[in-house]
């Protein structure tokens, strides 16, 4: 089901040694979850996926000690790597700190900027007009932060507790937010560590944000930015390896 949209809307909701060159773009590569999710309704799934959520999340937990020793072995054979197999100078992502922030091999640290978004609240009588899909956060909601925290020129971003990667991709199944194989209720929120004003800037011109600040203004949506000085990203710790892509033009 669509909303009414005051505005068009997309449907809602989709060797080891080289590891550091391949995820250096980690970061700059987000805006590809659009592409994953298939343009998908963040509340759109009829069946019934919540066993497939629990199951994939016990998986995720269940393979954390084998992502923890095979990131351990890359990291010693990064370690030993005195040059690339080409003959070019090989760079440690786990040493070079532009590389390991892009491809969140290293932790970040530094000033930057939270926005939270929220579901209507529930306490108050609904709006005239207002659709139940009107009332909550979407994929889209969610991307359209993300990707214009990317393009002011983020060094990093984490949305609720996960640091993103080239391989992240936002999902719904039911009520929930799917992210690398766990599961978030809102309130959702996302940081990125950058320049605080750069980013600001991007969220006030960024056409998809516009859209969601207007449902924030029509059915009272909770829609949040602040600053932080200290922010802190902890080194991304799950599975590297991309299982499914599409190509577009």
């Amino acid at each position: 089901m669509r909303r009414p949209s005051l505005r068009p809307r997309p449907e809602r909701a989709g060797s080891r040694l080289a590891v550091g060159a391949v995820f250096a773009a980690a970061g700059l590569l987000f805006a590809t979850s659009a592409v994953t999710s298939g343009g998908d309704d963040l509340r759109s799934d009829t069946q019934d996926l919540g066993a497939l959520v629990r199951e994939r999340s016990r998986a995720v937990e269940d393979g954390s000690a084998q992502v923890a020793r095979l990131r351990a072995e890359v990291e010693r054979l990064s370690a030993g790597a005195a040059a690339a197999p080409a003959g070019e100078p090989f760079t440690d992502p786990l040493t070079d700190p532009a590389l390991g922030a892009a491809s969140g091999a290293l932790p970040v640290e530094g000033p930057g900027v939270a926005v939270v978004l929220d579901d209507a609240p529930t306490t108050v009588p609904r709006p005239a007009g207002a659709a139940p899909d009107d009332l909550v956060v979407h994929q889209q909601d969610v991307e359209a932060v993300v990707n214009a925290l990317w393009s002011a020129g983020a060094e990093a971003v984490q949305v609720m507790d996960q640091r993103l990667v080239s391989t992240s991709a936002v999902r719904c199944v039911g009520s929930v937010l799917v992210l690398q194989g766990r599961t978030y209720s809102p309130p959702y929120r996302i940081a990125a560590i950058g320049d605080p004003a750069a980013l600001t800037a991007a969220l006030e011109t960024s056409a998809a944000v516009a859209v969601y600040r207007q449902y924030v203004a029509a059915y009272g949506l909770g829609y949040e930015v602040s600053t932080d000085g200290a922010l802190r990203f902890e080194a991304y710790d799950g599975p590297l390896a991309l299982e499914h892509a599409r190509a577009t033009a």
